[in-house]
């Protein structure tokens, strides 16, 4: 168990190295490369699998799995990485910008609104396609954290 800490451990470092990298070489945003990027690349399995369930017609299972992970992310794994930002003398705090609370909020309403019948349409799909397109394209043209702190780019 160790081995395996210590191998993704090694992997995240990585791939945060590799997200500096990109940020200075495109000039995108951080926040939408950390906010829509990311997530869809490592957690891609997950999207497999719940699509994979939904065609074999296992909504339930579907939507457990993709809100499941949401919730643990919420729940559980935010609050660990202050904790341990703090212990580690890192400034992470849980200090929000207008546009990302808005858009959490927002995202919660949509889903809460179409889960509470137990039934999907492709409409209902297409909306929430549609949703995440526009936080994404929010997030993609949102100011960078130099931008709003007034730091110069080298």
């Amino acid at each position: 168990l160790s081995e395996c800490l210590f191998f993704f451990a090694a992997h995240s470092e990585f791939m945060v190295d590799a997200v500096e990298g990109t940020v200075k070489q495109t000039g995108m945003n951080e926040r939408f490369i950390g906010i829509i990027l990311l997530p869809i690349v490592g957690n891609a399995a997950e999207h497999v699998s719940a699509v994979t369930v939904a065609v074999k017609n296992k909504m339930t299972l579907s939507v457990s799995i993709a809100l499941g992970s949401s919730v643990q992310i919420a729940v559980c794994v935010v609050p660990v990485t202050v904790l341990f930002g703090w212990a580690a003398n890192v400034k992470m705090d849980l200090n929000f910008h207008l546009f990302e609370v808005v858009a959490m909020v927002l995202s919660v309403m949509i889903v809460a609104r179409l889960v509470q019948d137990g039934t999907s349409t492709w409409l209902e799909g297409s909306l929430l396609v549609v949703a995440y397109f526009l936080v994404g394209v929010g997030f993609f043209y949102m100011p960078t954290l130099s931008q709003e702190l007034g730091v110069q780019n080298p």
